[in-house]
């Protein structure tokens, strides 16, 4: 989703940003405040998260972290859905998502469990 999003606005992205490699991605505002924010929801752990939480909000305001949490939630809510329900994350023959998931090595997490792997 993120790399046909970012292709379709015409946008450089780096993915290595999902396995916590960070470089600033340029004129993207707020991106080490935005990562670190998102590491903490993923997290899970309390201190990081009400950290990153403030320090995203004393840089960019209250509106882009109320945005950011959005965000993050929404898709905490498809993630848990589709586990729950065991839906493969996508169609296993298509070139761009496998690459993506290999790049990133997204098969060590258990949540991968329901996703086919390419054949």
């Amino acid at each position: 989703m993120l790399r046909v999003s970012a292709m379709q606005t015409e946008r450089d992205i780096d993915l290595e940003l999902i396995n916590g490699e960070v470089s600033v991605a340029p004129g993207l505002k707020y991106a080490a405040e935005l990562t670190a924010f998102a590491e903490a929801v993923a997290s899970m752990e309390e201190t990081s998260l009400t950290a990153a939480r403030a320090q995203l909000e004393a840089v960019a305001g209250a509106a882009v972290l109320v945005d950011a949490a959005g965000v993050a939630a929404n898709f905490q809510r498809m993630v848990r859905i589709a586990d729950a329900m065991g839906i493969p994350v996508d169609d296993a023959d298509n070139e761009m998502q496998n690459e993506i998931r290999e790049k990133l090595d997204l098969y060590r997490f258990r949540s991968s469990e329901n996703s086919r792997r390419a054949t």
